[in-house]
């Protein structure tokens, strides 16, 4: 009961990602990020563990400062992610997200690059149940 869906958009790229959680729903947003950058996410393999955190005033800003956080882990250090963890996501006074990201260093040999991704946006972002399913919905300024 998760998974992730591109959604049609004229000119960025529209995700839906959902899951029987929000934790779950939230790796797979982080899955669609990195699906996105790489072309083939299969060619990734989990050679190392990175932890990303991110925090937020309500779960909008949340997800936004979470898909931020894995983008930059990109951009900045060339690791690109296959397998995500949320251990931790609190929907209280902090919001707050904790997780674990498998994967490698981005390698030109073998990872065909997909879209290069500028950033997460607040453009149609949603999070929310929807027939007994936390969902998220989000662009990506491409």
């Amino acid at each position: 009961m998760r998974g992730r869906r591109f959604l049609e958009h004229m000119s960025d790229v529209y995700v839906e990602a959902y899951g029987s959680d929000l934790r779950e729903a939230f790796e797979e947003a982080g899955l669609a990020l990195y699906e996105t950058l790489i072309a083939g996410l299969e060619s990734v393999l989990p050679k190392e563990k990175r932890m990303v955190e991110a925090e937020g005033y309500d779960l909008l800003s949340l997800l936004y400062n979470w898909l931020e956080r894995l983008l930059l882990l990109f951009e900045i250090d060339r690791f690109v992610g296959c397998r995500i963890r949320v251990g931790e996501l609190s929907e209280a006074e902090d919001y707050r997200v904790k997780g674990e990201v498998w994967g490698e260093q981005y390698d030109e040999s073998r990872h065909r690059p997909g879209t290069h991704v500028k950033s997460p946006t607040y453009w149609l972002m949603e999070v929310k149940k929807e027939d007994g399913k936390s969902v998220i919905r989000f662009v990506l300024d491409i």
